[in-house]
């Protein structure tokens, strides 16, 4: 049977050293990190995580700001704000929660941030400073899968990794982070043939397709690391349930270690989402990161 990877236990750590850098900043640099989260509407499962986030940053000993605005806000004003935070010496992290109304173009939003304060890592700038081996903010779900993968395994390099989705937010840049571990990737997506036997050669598999249990246990090679990054609500037994990509109970009989479905990856996002403005605070002040 496999190892449980227990990411609720992993991020907890990871805050605790994240609050031990902050405290580093302010001591050595009277430096405050302070993240910027925007929310547009009232959509519920939003609300919940941005609050959520705002408990943890302030958590951490960080400086946490929610702007709130109507659903029926223009875009012009989503874009003011933006530049606003964009020129705030006190704001080192901007988060614009998606999904944002429709009448409002995501794509123009994300790109009015600045990439420095980028901490979602969705800026074009960053895409192209993480895939050419540069120093970048990168999306948290992508740096926190990778965080796992390397605390269930030690060291990932030579290993055959497998990616199964090609998405921007998850399946690009956790490939582009696996290639700067050395690992040799291939990426996999809905077009590709024989998908099992792609599966079947890796040491690594990063499940972030978004269809509930499509990976078996009898696609996995035996002792195969499994970081499942789906999260499907699926009704079974006249019951809503959340489900990763990957059929657990199969799955869990061949691979090594395995993340669960809720309480892997999941966890990991805000953490990661806490580091990610710990590192651009720094950087934005000119100083080599704490150790986290």
């Amino acid at each position: 049977m496999a190892k449980i990877i227990d990411g609720k236990a992993y991020a907890e750590g990871l805050r605790g050293r994240i609050a031990k850098a902050v405290a580093e900043l302010k001591s050595k640099h009277g430096l405050t990190p302070g993240l910027a989260v925007v929310l547009v509407g009232e959509d519920p499962a939003s609300k919940v995580y941005v609050a959520n986030k705002a408990k943890q940053t302030v958590e951490v000993g960080m400086n946490s700001w929610e702007h709130k605005l109507p659903a029926e806000t223009p875009e012009a004003d989503l874009l003011a704000l933006v530049e606003k935070l964009n020129a705030d010496p006190d704001v080192h992290g901007i988060l614009v929660q998606l999904p944002l109304p429709k009448h409002i173009d995501s794509m123009k939003v994300l790109t009015a941030i600045s990439p420095d304060k980028d901490v979602d890592g969705f800026h074009v700038v960053n895409v192209g400073r993480l895939s050419t081996g540069q120093e970048s903010l990168v999306p948290c779900t992508p740096v926190g899968s990778v965080m796992l993968a390397k605390d269930a395994l030690g060291k990932l390099e030579g290993l055959e990794a497998v990616v199964i989705g090609r998405s921007n937010i998850v399946g690009k840049p956790v490939a582009q982070l696996l290639l700067a571990e050395n690992c040799t990737v291939t990426i996999c997506h809905s077009k590709s043939r024989d998908l099992p036997a792609i599966v079947r050669r890796a040491d690594l598999v990063i499940a972030a397709v978004g269809r509930p249990e499509m990976v078996k246990g009898d696609w996995l090679k035996p002792g195969a690391c499994v970081i499942d990054v789906g999260i499907n609500r699926i009704e079974r037994d006249g019951k809503g349930k959340l489900v990763g990509d990957c059929d657990f109970a199969s799955c869990e009989k061949v691979a090594g270690s395995i993340t669960p479905v809720p309480g892997g990856v999941g966890p990991m996002t805000i953490a990661c989402l806490l580091y990610n403005t710990v590192r651009a605070a720094s950087a934005i002040k000119g100083i080599a990161a704490p150790a986290m």
